[in-house]
This record gives C-alpha cells, structure tokens and sequence, in this order.
C-alpha cells in the first residue's frame, strides 16, 4: 500500500478496504481459516466442552515498553481463555481505525499480533475493518474474541476455594501499569520501566500435571493484585490473607510507586496470572511454575481463610493487618 495514512475510503467496504485487508492482515495472518475470506470461519473443534471469552482493548500510547496494541490484544485474550481452564485455539480480532491513522505502525500491529498468535499456538481466523472520522477515536481500537478447549473435565471456579488453599502470584506486579504510565507522561527512571504484556499458554500444563489441585485462575489486569483478589474472596466467600513481605515487586516499580504516592497492588499486569490451589502440592506446583519463562517469580504469597468471607487482609511487614478493599475509581485510564 502507498498511501502512507488511513482514509475513509479504507473502510467503505470498497476496492481500498479491500486492499487494507489483503496486503495487511492477510498477508500477516494467512492461514486455511482465514484465507478464504468468507463472512465467518468454519472451524473445527475437539469434542469438549470450549470457553470463549471476548475483549477490546483502547490502550494509549498504542506502543509501549514490552509490547504494542496488537501484542496486548493477543496476550489479554489468551490468558483469559487459560483463567478458564482452557487452551487456546482460534481469535477474532475487528479494528476501529481512526482515519490518518499510520499505515506503517499498523502493519506493526498486525504483524506484532501475528508473531504473538503463533507463539501462542492460536490462529486468527476471521476480523473486521472499519474506519471513523478523525477525532471519532484514538488512533486504533481492537475488539478480539477468542476460542479455547477444556480440556480437564474439573472446571475452574471461585466456589471450588477451600479453606488452607493457596496463594500464587506468577511474578512481580505492577510493570505493565508503570510502563504505560511512565511512557504516557513521559517519565524516565534509572531502570526503565517495561510491560510485562506476555501470554501464559504454557500454565496449561499444570491442570494435567496437578488434576483437581487447581481451584482457581484469574489475571490481574486492570485493578491490578488488590481487586482480584476482593473479586474472588467475595464470589468464593472466604476469607484471604496476603502477606505483603511474600509478594514479589521490582524496585524499579516499588521506587516508582513510592515517589508518585501509588500502590503497586493497584498497578495493572498483562503477563501474570493469581492462581488458588490446593496445599498437597503446593510446593510442586511453585517448582513446575519456575521453569517457564513467563511465570519463572512464581511466589506462594498468602492463604484462603474460612473466616472474615468477602475479605482481604494484607499483613503487613510489620506483622500488622489491614484490610485491603478492592480500587476505587480510575488508578491509570486506558491501561488495555
């Protein structure tokens, strides 16, 4: 494509909208699915039960430290699909561009999102185009839709928690909410802040590994470690008590949060994954965890209680307790 900028005429359903597609997002994603450009993919599935979860990413700035629109659209919607339980397999993904948009940058996002599907072992089989006004949005939004396969016949679910279970956080918190933070007020720290944008189809392993051990996944993004975890103490009512010692947090964001007045437990995540487990193999599964590169700060950091339901407690260095509430109003906008 020669024309260096999107125009309406992209997406009038016309020759050039023809063209955006075929020389962008074809030429990125081709696969069998996807090729024969019909109104919806007829695709096959394992005969299982299947999740599917749905999501829209309006990040800004579109590029970031450790990532770009189009990676974070992949990797947000496959770590929800293994939140599930499930593998994922198939993606959806339709752009609103905003007219001017670069070209250039987004044949970077298709491509970023490309390269980030077939390290996921997902395809992206059917999409859609459209272009607004300039001034109607920012830049580009992505609205994805993925498909996975349960593949354990024992679901994932808060109401599954038991007193005594345990804690995982898969690595340190809060590196994707400083990067967009520090890249969108263009702050600079000793050690650059960089997202932590990464998908986690390689945990799927532990549900086979440890049948019946796993309660529960979620990923903390926005709202970050603190309110996922009032979310499932109050869909599960138990109690949770986190130890604030035990969680793991890079001085880089630590440093950050403690100059801007911000708690890293808020900080949003786009590469990490809560999980609650059983305490049989706890230790196991911790070890398991280490070995892969995306999880390898795996942490046990806290406990279900049967006491106190709907609530979190955070101990504190000190050997205190304070209740630790879920956020309340905007921590950073348009993190995802």
């Amino acid at each position: 494509m020669k024309d260096e900028r999107v125009l309406l005429a992209h997406g009038s359903g016309g020759l050039l909208s023809h063209r955006l597609v075929e020389e962008i997002f074809k030429q990125n994603w081709s696969n069998p699915y996807l090729d024969d450009m019909l109104d919806g993919a007829t695709i096959q599935l394992p005969l299982s039960r299947i999740a599917v979860s749905t999501d829209s990413f309006v990040i800004t700035p579109v590029f970031f430290p450790g990532g770009d629109i189009g990676k974070l659209a992949v990797c947000g919607t496959v770590n929800d699909l293994v939140a599930c339980g499930a593998r994922p397999l198939y993606l959806t993904a339709a752009f609103i561009i905003e007219e001017g948009f670069s070209i250039r940058q987004l044949k970077q996002i298709a491509a970023s999102m490309a390269e980030t599907a077939r390290l996921a072992g997902v395809q992206l089989v059917s999409g859609d185009t459209k272009v607004v006004e300039k001034g109607s949005a920012d830049q580009v939004f992505i609205n994805t839709t993925g498909i996975g396969v349960l593949e354990s016949e024992t679901p994932l679910h808060p109401r599954r928690i038991q007193s005594g279970d345990q804690i995982i956080v898969t690595g340190q918190v809060g590196d994707h909410g400083l990067a967009i933070l520090a890249q969108r007020e263009g702050l600079a720290f000793s050690t650059p802040a960089v997202s932590d944008c990464a998908a986690l189809y390689r945990i799927n392993s532990l549900t086979s590994m440890f049948p019946g051990q796993i309660r529960c996944m979620r990923d903390p993004t926005r709202g970050g470690l603190a309110t996922v975890l009032n979310e499932i103490a109050d869909q599960a009512q138990m109690g949770i008590v986190v130890e604030e010692r035990r969680i793991p947090v890079s001085p880089v964001v630590r440093g950050a949060c403690d100059m801007l007045g911000m708690d890293p437990l808020y900080m949003a995540n786009e590469g990490k994954m809560v999980i609650f487990a059983g305490p049989e193999q706890i230790q196991d599964m911790v070890r398991e965890l280490r070995q892969i590169p995306e999880t390898s700060g795996a942490e046990i950091i806290g406990e279900v209680k049967g006491n106190h339901p709907g609530m979190v407690l955070l101990e504190t260095e000190l050997g205190a307790k304070r209740i630790l509430s879920a956020l309340e109003g905007e921590h950073v906008p348009r993190i995802c």
